[in-house]
């Protein structure tokens, strides 16, 4: 690396969200180009600079800096320079001049210990010199924060981050308790905290590492859809986690319920007397408001009408729509209107779609105000085109508006909400297998007691993606009313995908024979040679078989990992899909490449991220905030100058993305079948050539193959998928809410 000595003469781009910058540095020599993170800096300082000189082929060569840090100014000159920048409001060319004209070489100093002697300033007012005087402070104190935050190995962008919460007293919580920021702080986790503190000298059996280590092990078992753990698997993650003694870490389990951080939750009889379920205690709050939210709903009085004339609105909505109802879907109008909770499951084929809209026929009739939702945007628009009434995300009907801390934890904040319920009489989700704990507390909030509730989905499928198992649960209780559909109708029976489908739930064998017209399996046990067919299939075969753009043709597998797994999946793709060209912007970050066209997909729920959706004029039609882990879209832009990446999600909202922000999106060319939920695409590819049996399941199998609307091809070995027919292991899911329902309704 080279070094520099100089002042920042100006900038040429900076990005205040991420601290990128480049500026022009004035050195003795040469005046030269740098690029790089530079938190706090601004035009006029002097600096020490180090990096390696590159090449950019537009603005020719510029100094990459790994590392900076600012000097004191060498002379007079450098001083009113930074004075006279701009870079301290209230303070020109003309007042640095009689700044450094009165006080000279002290001017800083001054500045900074005895503001109130700028007033001998002519045009220097009292408040002028205390702002004066703050904003030289804060600059140094953030640029302190950052050299002493280095040393921790936190980065330039996440220093920035840390000041802007907690200013000066930063140092003080590393020294104190560095654990804070793994429970504050976004981009920084336990693992983190754990390495600074190792540096800080905080113990090993520190409580505060002890606490911060069981709320990570709860966080982490979140992730895998957990509410909450066994207490027993608890201690045992933890030490593997801590390495400290068992027996340590449950003594904190007490003090940390007082706290109301943790919920210890006592079950099982007199003889299983000391099982304990250990809770992050908004999950179990949540889990018991949801049941209590669920009990007043479905304590609602019965439909007005009696059951003979509900039989007779039946027939004429039969007549009406020209169709027949079977016995269950008739079954399943009559609940729907009758009940203040209702929940409709079935496979592909049975006639969902008919029983939805045969009860907002009915209810319709009765005058009441009927919103529907999906979790997902793909599906609520593939819920509006089967209803032909509006549905919006679950997210947008309650009105999304920014992230919020609830009790001590990060999540969505919603303008639809007990203080501002929906005006609705009834609201029908579908897709309801995807709702996590979270989304349903939101929803349940923003019901008034009275308005009907109906859950609809496939309880087969794979549980959402967030924790909780929703209407498996709610289905587990017992006590709501339900009617799962099981009639194949016969247009259905019509293809193979729902057959087939059916077949596989049921564990029973399918055909291999491909015969089918849309259900195909090409035995094959090389992975390259998987690879090749996988990619005439999408450029070469499917797209004019089904009707569609190779970008909508769905790669889904079971794993992340692995040569068949997303990760290698999408870097082969993309090489073939959409290969590099000189046209195409690209940028590269760390392993990852994301180039002009690529398709990709959201990683996590960000609820403050902002997004258009323009006219064809160029004006934004509509705006709103939330992008959502799962969602889909097209990069359509990238822009090296602002340092700034536009993706196109499905339902046409845009993007714009930070260069900072890329670690939320992936490539989406091939995605696991978990992330697949709620989505229907025309053509699904599954490459299946072994894995971990816990993944190799039936509900896996079922879950992709139902996620195709007009050709499922299976790539792979027979035995992997047979193995998949029937093994129906599942992961466990740890959830409470079954559980809470009972209590709720049997303590009414």
């Amino acid at each position: 690396m080279e070094t520099f000595e100089g002042y920042i003469d100006h900038f040429l781009y900076y990005n205040d969200s991420n601290g990128y910058g480049v500026f022009e540095l004035d050195t003795e020599d040469d005046d030269i180009i740098c690029t790089g993170s530079f938190p706090g800096l601004t035009q006029g300082e002097t600096v020490e600079v180090s990096g390696e000189w590159v090449e950019h082929p537009t603005y020719g060569p510029q100094l990459k800096v790994k590392q900076w840090k600012v000097t004191e100014p060498s002379d007079l000159m450098d001083v009113e320079r930074y004075l006279a920048s701009g870079a301290i409001k209230g303070v020109g060319p003309t007042i640095a001049k009689r700044i450094i004209k009165k006080f000279g070489k002290e001017s800083l100093d001054i500045i900074e210990k005895q503001p109130e002697r700028l007033t001998e300033i002519k045009g220097i007012s009292e408040r002028i010199a205390q702002s004066i005087a703050t904003q030289v402070t804060e600059r140094r104190g953030l640029r302190d924060a950052i050299m002493m935050l280095g040393k921790y190995g936190i980065s330039n962008n996440l220093a920035l981050k840390l000041y802007e919460v907690y200013g000066t007293s930063i140092e003080k919580i590393l020294i104190e308790n560095p654990y804070r920021l793994a429970e504050e702080i976004d981009g920084i986790g336990f693992k983190k905290a754990d390495e600074i503190a190792s540096k800080t000298g905080i113990s090993v059996d520190s409580h505060f590492r002890i606490e911060s280590g069981i709320i990570y092990v709860l966080n982490g078992a979140s992730v895998d859809g957990h509410t909450y753990l066994p207490k027993d698997e608890l201690l045992s993650r933890a030490y593997e986690l801590l390495g400290v003694p068992a027996s340590i870490i449950e003594e904190r389990l007490p003090d940390m319920a007082i706290e109301k951080r943790i919920m210890l939750k006592r079950v099982g009889d007199e003889e299983n007397a000391e099982a304990v379920h250990v809770y992050p205690a908004y999950m179990y709050y949540e889990e018991l408001g949801c049941a209590r939210l669920l009990h007043e709903l479905n304590d609602t009085p019965d439909y007005n009408d009696s059951s003979d004339n509900i039989s007779s609105r039946i027939k004429k909505i039969e007549a009406e729509l020209n169709i027949e109802l079977d016995d269950l879907q008739r079954q399943a109008v009559h609940k729907a209107a009758k009940s203040g909770v209702f929940i409709l499951t079935g496979g592909p084929g049975t006639g969902k779609t008919t029983t939805i809209n045969s009860i907002i026929k009915l209810f319709l009739s009765e005058g009441l105000d009927i919103m529907l939702a999906a979790p997902t945007g793909r599906a609520a628009k593939r819920m509006t085109e089967a209803t032909g009434y509006e549905a919006k995300t679950i997210h947008r009907m309650l009105e999304l508006s920014g992230s919020s801390e609830d009790s001590g934890r990060r999540g969505a904040s919603f303008g639809r909400n007990e203080d501002n319920p929906l005006e609705a009489d009834a609201v029908i989700i579908d897709e309801a297998s995807m709702v996590d704990i979270h989304l349903l507390y939101a929803l349940l909030k923003a019901l008034s007691p009275g308005t009907k509730l109906i859950f609809v989905g496939d309880d087969n499928q794979l549980p959402s993606v967030g924790p909780g198992q929703v209407l498996h649960d709610m289905l587990k209780s017992g006590c709501y009313e339900s009617v799962e559909l099981e009639r194949i109708f016969r247009q259905s029976e019509q293809s193979d995908i729902v057959v087939n489908a059916h077949k596989i739930n049921r564990g029973e064998d399918i055909s291999l024979d491909n015969k089918s017209k849309d259900f195909f399996f090409l035995e094959r046990e090389d992975t390259g040679v998987i690879y090749k067919h996988m990619i005439q299939l999408i450029l070469e075969k499917l797209p004019s078989y089904v009707d569609a753009t190779p970008v909508q043709i769905q790669v889904l597998t079971p794993t992340r990992i692995g040569s068949l797994g997303v990760e290698a999946l999408n870097k082969v793709l993309q090489k073939y899909l959409n290969p590099p060209d000189d046209t195409k912007p690209e940028y590269v970050f760390g392993e990852n490449i994301l180039r002009l066209g690529d398709k990709v997909m959201q990683v996590k729920n960000n609820y403050n991220l902002t997004w258009e959706i323009m006219s064809k004029y160029g004006i934004a039609a509509d705006s709103g905030t939330g992008v959502f882990n799962g969602d889909i879209g097209v990069i359509t832009d990238i822009s090296k100058t602002m340092q700034t990446l536009t993706v196109e999600f499905d339902d046409k909202r845009q993007v714009v993305y930070p260069f900072s922000g890329l670690d939320e999106l992936e490539l989406a060319y091939a995605v696991t079948i978990h992330k697949s939920q709620g989505s229907e695409y025309p053509a699904v590819i599954m490459p299946l050539l072994g894995g971990p049996r816990m993944l190799l399941n039936r509900n896996l199998l079922y879950t992709g193959v139902t996620r195709a609307k007009r050709c499922v091809t299976i790539l792979g070995s027979r035995s992997t998928l047979n193995t998949m027919i029937h093994n129906v292991s599942e992961k466990n899911r740890y959830t409470g809410l079954a559980a809470r329902i009972r209590e709720t309704e049997g303590g009414q």
